[in-house]
């Protein structure tokens, strides 16, 4: 159906684009493609969407209650129109990361945009009801939470007629949290589960007022003479009624008594309008985007997102689409300044607002055009006061529905899905991995043997560095007194069979490969390499006589017997994109993790949702690392501190499972380089290699060249101006992780 519509939706982009030629400009967007800065190494941000500026508004106490509750959480927002961007821009820098057009909702430009936010919750505003938006983002395991729900008198049938298509859609979501309890019936109605769905209140309630910018040019106006001003404040029309004429008849009455008007049409596209309706009328009038004369008595506020803050200024407002039958407009924001509200017939919108401040008699009615000037004379400063009141009983919804919404974020982890055709390859391969897979593990289980002495596994379950290296050092450190020693395969060696490294030997990279010798340095202990690490270790023993052994990336070598298995969990890509092999990085399926006694999870302080990972782990303890940069180091000795290449031109390279971690390690400490080249892991650097990149730095004018300590042990030949960092890993209760290891090996 959707590619059937294709031509009809182009048609409509092209009629829009012609109209506003700002429309074309957002197309990229509309289709999926979002700033390439806003990628995070890590998931875990929260996707607003609201469709327009009322939306937006209604979410400003919502995200300001998020932002300061979840401070490290990116915050995202979409809007459909363009005020609804405008005024996200304008009002939101200080509250989210991003504002961006919403995709359409085709599943391919909806993909694209969860692949590039990666967000863990999904928070939807009001009554956008999009299918493909609601589904997709269900596939990568983010929450889906609709807030502020409301569905219109007018909308009502047409819901409940088409209940078998919005029942399955709204049975999506984990939370739908409405206005009222006549708005959750309606839900219902509409076909969501009851059970998913509950009255939190309305956020509009929770509105504060901006405060005008002290170099407003509104100042002048307002600040001209001191004559009362009334607002009329997102007029409208329906095509029969056209506000704005009422508006105009009103002020020439009441101008004659000293009265001065601000008018504020609810849309962009009839600022020209109203603006010949005010040249026809004799007013003595002006803009605000050209204030020449700001003596003028009528001001049309053609801009967007500055209504709000001129609300205070005001003796009373007058609030349009109410004289027009379109529903009418939020009365909230006058009511929370204290103004008092003249209201049409029509409300049908907000008829719960309606409702509490007809019971507060917080708002003056009138039932024809005839009757605005009369109105807007007898309002008084009673009338705002009981307005005020009314919003004030109502607040409270901002806080209840973060909270639902941190509930979800801390629920919920999502996955990477590859973009189609190669998704549907990649899954298939990875159905082949995870049966072949199984049948070696049983294999494996099948003939495993058992070490004379305790054996401790540090492993992960994801391809790629989870910081196994640092955390078998810190074991080995930690557990010196039992004479420790380390099995490993020894990755990128060039020694073939078992090679055995007694305590403090001297011994190569070629011999050992790269993060034995780095372990071997750092802690001096004995090492068995070997891909059989039961005949390794039976070898080590031999030779030397440790209490323990830590198996280095070992959770997966099941054909040798251990007594604790310490599984390492990297904090920004937990769960491999949440695929096995090929699709995504997972070694075995998630269940494989109840094998494991601990857990630690790595770059903990760089995660944002923390809590969500936690859930997912099986019960076992779960700890927390962080890896601390220590020093640069050069092959001469020389140390240098932390900081001293900020400021300077850099190269920098590395050869890790996630290469990523070293350039956000490096952008930490305030180190941007000009360029960055990554190799894959456990790369043994040539010297035709070293001579390259020794070249491009030259070419750059980069003043050096900066690595990894695991890279640097894999450079055979001597590079200038060549620093590496050195780094080592910081576990929070340290102790009690060493003593469950201890009582686990008997010790």
């Amino acid at each position: 159906m959707q590619t059937v519509l294709a031509p009809l939706v182009l048609l409509y982009f092209v009629v829009r684009g012609f109209r506003e030629p700002r429309y074309f400009a957002t197309l990229r967007q509309r289709t999926g493609e979002l700033p390439a800065l806003w990628q995070k190494t890590a998931p875990g941000a929260i996707w607003f969407h609201a469709v327009s500026v009322g939306e937006v508004l209604a979410a400003i106490p919502l995200l300001t209650e998020l932002r300061r509750r979840l401070p490290q959480a990116p915050l995202y927002l979409s809007t459909t129109t363009l005020a609804g961007y405008d005024v996200a821009r304008q009002r939101l820098p200080s509250l989210i990361d991003g504002v961006f057009f919403a995709p359409l909702d085709y599943v391919w430009a909806v993909r694209r945009v969860l692949r590039r936010l990666r967000p863990s919750v999904l928070v939807v505003l009001e009554t956008e009801i999009w299918p493909n938006m609601f589904r997709e983002a269900k596939r990568t395991g983010a929450g889906l939470v609709l807030v502020n729900g409301r569905i219109s008198d007018r909308a009502l049938p047409r819901y409940r007629r088409w209940r078998n298509f919005f029942g399955p859609v709204l049975s999506q979501c984990d939370r739908i949290l409405t206005q009222s309890d006549e708005m959750r019936q309606r839900y219902v109605v509409a076909g969501a589960p009851p059970d998913r769905v509950a009255t939190a209140g309305n956020l509009k309630y929770d509105f504060t007022l901006p405060a005008l910018a002290a170099d407003s040019p509104l100042l002048q106006f307002l600040g001209s003479n001191e004559a009362p001003v009334w607002i009329a404040a997102s007029t409208s029309t329906d095509g029969l009624i056209i506000e704005e004429d009422a508006v105009i008849a009103a002020q020439r009455e009441l101008s004659r008594e000293g009265w001065r008007l601000i008018v504020a049409p609810r849309k962009p596209d009839r600022f020209g309008e109203v603006a010949a309706k005010l040249a026809a009328s004799g007013l003595h009038w002006t803009r605000r985007t050209s204030l020449t004369d700001p003596s003028a008595n009528v001001l049309l506020l053609d801009s967007v997102g500055e209504l709000a803050s001129l609300f205070p200024f005001a003796q009373a407002v007058f609030m349009g689409g109410t004289l027009a039958s379109i529903g009418g407009h939020n009365v909230l924001e006058p009511a929370v300044a204290g103004k008092p509200v003249v209201a049409g017939p029509h409300l049908e919108n907000f008829r719960d607002i309606e409702r509490h401040f007809e019971a507060h008699h917080a708002l003056l009615r009138i039932a024809r055009d005839e009757d605005l000037a009369a109105a807007i004379r007898s309002a008084d400063a009673a009338l705002g006061e009981r307005g005020r009141e009314a919003a004030r009983v109502q607040t409270g919804a901002a806080n209840r529905i973060a909270q639902a919404v941190i509930l979800e974020h801390t629920a919920h982890y999502p996955k990477a899905r590859p973009a189609q055709p190669g998704f549907a390859l990649l899954r298939a391969l990875s159905l082949l991995w995870k049966f072949g897979s199984a049948r070696d593990r049983r294999r494996k289980l099948a003939r495993t043997r058992k070490l004379p002495v305790p054996v401790v596994s540090v492993g992960n379950i994801t391809t790629g560095g989870t910081g196994k290296t640092p955390m078998s050092i810190a074991l080995l450190n930690a557990l010196a007194s039992h004479n420790p020693g380390l099995l490993t395969r020894g990755h990128g060696r060039a020694a073939p069979g078992i090679v055995i490294v007694r305590a403090n030997q001297q011994a190569s990279t070629a011999l050992m490969g790269d993060e034995p010798t780095l372990i071997h340095r750092s802690t001096g202990a004995p090492i068995a390499i070997g891909a059989d690490r039961y005949d390794a270790g039976v070898r080590l023993l031999q030779t030397e006589s440790p209490g323990c052994l830590i198996l280095d990336d070992g959770f997966q070598h099941l054909q040798l017997a251990r007594a604790f298995d310490l599984v390492l969990i990297d904090g920004l890509n937990p769960f491999g994109g949440g695929y096995l092999l090929p699709l995504g990085r997972l070694r075995e399926p998630l269940e494989g993790l109840k094998r494991a006694h601990a857990f630690v999870i790595t770059r903990s302080d760089e995660v944002v949702n923390i809590e969500a990972i936690q859930r997912i782990l099986p019960p076992a303890p779960v700890f927390h690392a962080r890896t601390v940069a220590k020093q640069w180091r050069n092959a001469s000795g020389e140390t240098l501190a932390l900081t001293h290449f900020v400021g300077l031109r850099s190269l920098a390279f590395c050869g890790l499972g996630n290469p990523q971690a070293f350039w956000q390690t490096l952008a930490g400490l305030g180190i941007i380089p000009l360029e960055t080249y990554a190799f894959e892991d456990h790369h043994s650097y040539r010297p035709v290699e070293t001579i390259r990149l020794s070249r491009r730095a030259r070419a750059i004018a980069a003043d050096v060249l900066l690595t990894t300590e695991k890279d640097a042990v894999n450079i055979a030949c001597a590079v200038d101006q060549l620093y590496w960092l050195e780094v080592e890993l910081e576990v929070e209760r340290m102790d009690e992780l060493v003593s469950l290891i201890r009582k686990s090996v008997g010790h």
